[in-house]
């Protein structure tokens, strides 16, 4: 298990390595383009080469990129839904160029076209952006906090994405998750203690499968279990509290789960800094 947090690409993706290294991340990520809109940066082969010379450099070993906040599969609306899955499929793209692991994504609402048809739609969408990609980037569902008529916030619900997926593809490893700590707190799964995050870990195993779970977002929680709010907060600071993280860190089915922090921070990255540190010693005990 490694540790890393969500760092800023500002003046550059080639800069973001630095940063990382700096906040004492073993794996990272980013955005390759404003989450709020807006063309993509090009990445050049300049760009590129930097980046993976600074990656070597910092001894870094993994970068991750999270797809733009405002993308949805489930909306009625043609060009929001067309936008996303146009920016979904780059953002692979850039990552093949970049040799990032992963691009995670959250799916959506279906607020104005109704559960059901936001499940078909994003099922359809998914399919869209996968059909006839070859990168190296794979590609993550993020568990949702559920909100509303959000997609992705039970187990039963990535499953059938996952599996609606593949069986119009007739390929069975096209998707996987990135688990949120946050937010699968806030839609119901306990990870406070060894017993829950066990009993946890075992149903998304009978659900959706075990191995599917690629990646793990890092955040406490400011709002309780089960409230369908997305509220981060620093590790300790929040309702699942420091100690439940040490668990996660301990449990052996996440060993081979790397852990990214998006919780709040200042400019300097002090509190980044000061969690990393926990998680490695966590690690270390």
């Amino acid at each position: 298990m490694l540790f890393g947090a969500h760092v800023s690409s500002a003046g550059g993706i080639d800069n973001s390595p630095q940063r990382a290294a700096d906040l004492g991340c073993e794996v990272f990520q980013t955005f390759t383009r404003s989450p709020q809109g807006g063309p993509a940066p090009k990445l050049t082969k300049e760009i590129v080469s930097k980046f993976k010379s600074e990656m070597k450099k910092y001894r870094l070993k993994e970068h991750y990129i999270h797809t733009p906040y405002y993308v949805n599969f489930a909306s009625k609306n043609n060009k929001i839904r067309f936008d996303t899955i146009n920016i979904v499929r780059e953002e692979l793209e850039r990552g093949s160029l970049l040799g990032s692991k992963y691009v995670m994504t959250h799916l959506g609402s279906a607020k104005d076209a109704g559960q059901k048809n936001g499940l078909e739609m994003t099922i359809d969408g998914l399919i869209k952006v996968l059909n006839g990609y070859t990168g190296s980037t794979q590609l993550l569902i993020e568990i949702a906090a559920g909100s509303g008529e959000i997609m992705g916030d039970t187990f039963e619900e990535l499953a059938a994405i996952i599996e609606g997926v593949n069986k119009k593809n007739g390929k069975q490893n096209d998707l996987n998750i990135c688990f949120d700590t946050q937010h699968a707190f806030a839609s119901g799964y306990d990870i406070r203690t060894p017993e829950t995050i066990k009993a946890t870990l075992n149903q998304f195993n009978n659900i959706v499968g075990i191995e599917r779970l690629k990646l793990s977002h890092c955040n406490d929680s400011k709002v309780d279990i089960g409230k369908h709010v997305d509220r981060h907060t620093n590790l300790g600071e929040g309702k699942l509290g420091k100690q439940a993280f040490k668990f996660l860190v301990k449990e052996s089915k996440l060993k081979n789960v790397n852990l990214v922090l998006e919780t709040p921070r200042d400019e300097k990255g002090t509190e980044i800094k000061s969690e990393i540190q926990l998680l490695k010693k966590f690690r270390a005990k």
